[in-house]
């Protein structure tokens, strides 16, 4: 117990005195956007209902009951429960705390392996074949840089931020390949004044796997080729100017629009690349090479948050079994 007497931090045992030095001893090896994250997830679900414990009292019962009711009652507005990915970081989150606590000499009596979340079933909506292949005619019709991004999403799985952040320089022509180097959020500025007001920002992705290349198709080759022309190396491929970009707020905006223009289904930006997987698979990508294409860091992310199976293929596995009739 020799920590003890070095570290002001454990002379209290409660919750919310130690997150607090656990953050701040955090900060300086994660990136902001995780920082700002982390901190809310504290102030505005674990703090409020545990943070007046003692790290001694967390034992496995008290922090499954509080994840349940996370799942079921969380949200801060009283309309239900909170999305597991939620739980699972407020979840993350605390097991970090108490693995500090435990590092500087108190024990922590949950055991955190033995907590469980209970998947919960969700209907992601996608495009049809039809519905995609509408979309797509409706982006090509014209050479508007914001279609091209939305391209990107449909037919090479690129996420919005992704999209967002991509540069010119990133556009390998001669081997018509696109590296994905960086990401752009609107986070909160914890130093602006109230606290209220929010930044863009654009940096690495948060897992080394997002780094990767991806061939371009030629369809889309060609179309990112005019960029070529009287573009510079630093300019946004979606303004084709480095000086002014768009942000991924916007983008999900102008997505909607394009979605009424072409009288579409109304879907969110992310099911573009949940499109793009599924299609993969239903065309027979083997799964190793579409989880490096999509950036995952393993195969099982791939096909257990990404890969649905269509109504068209499950009618196509049904009709096979016209032969038992």
């Amino acid at each position: 117990m020799e920590n003890k007497r070095d570290i002001s931090v454990l002379h209290r045992q409660e919750l919310a005195h130690i997150a607090v030095f656990w953050l701040e001893s955090a900060r300086k090896r994660i990136k902001e956007s995780s920082y700002i994250k982390y901190g809310n997830l504290l102030k505005n679900h674990i703090l409020p209902e545990l943070g007046e414990l003692c790290v001694t009292e967390l034992s496995t019962e008290r922090v499954d009951h509080f994840v349940r009711r996370k799942l079921s009652e969380g949200r801060r507005d009283h309309r239900g429960g909170l999305a597991e990915k939620t739980v699972k970081d407020i979840l993350a989150v605390l097991k970090e705390v108490c693995s500090f606590a435990s590092q500087m000499g108190w024990e922590i009596p949950c055991r955190f392996e033995l907590i469980r979340l209970r998947r919960q079933e969700r209907q992601i909506r996608i495009l049809n074949r039809e519905e995609q292949r509408a979309l797509g005619a409706f982006l090509f019709r014209d050479g508007e840089l914001l279609k091209t991004g939305i391209l990107l999403s449909l037919y090479m799985g690129l996420r919005i931020g992704e999209v967002c952040a991509l540069k010119r320089e990133h556009i390998r022509y001669e081997e018509a390949v696109l590296q994905v180097r960086l990401t752009m959020q609107r986070i909160q500025d914890p130093e602006a004044p109230g606290g209220k007001r929010t930044k863009i920002i654009v940096t690495a992705p948060k897992s080394s796997k997002s780094l990767r290349d991806i061939p371009i198709p030629p369809p889309l080759f060609r179309r990112l080729l005019t960029l070529a022309e009287d573009v510079p190396d630093n300019a946004y491929v979606l303004t084709g100017r480095p000086d002014r970009f768009i942000e991924p707020r916007t983008m999900e905006n102008v997505f909607k629009r394009y979605l009424r223009e072409c009288h579409m289904p109304d879907i969110n930006y992310h099911a573009l690349r949940h499109t793009f997987a599924t299609r993969c698979i239903e065309n027979g990508f083997d799964v190793k090479t579409l989880s490096e294409i999509l950036g995952h860091a393993n195969v099982n992310i791939t096909l257990n948050r990404y890969v649905h199976s269509s109504m068209e293929r499950k009618r196509e596995n049904m009709g096979r079994l016209q032969v038992l009739y």
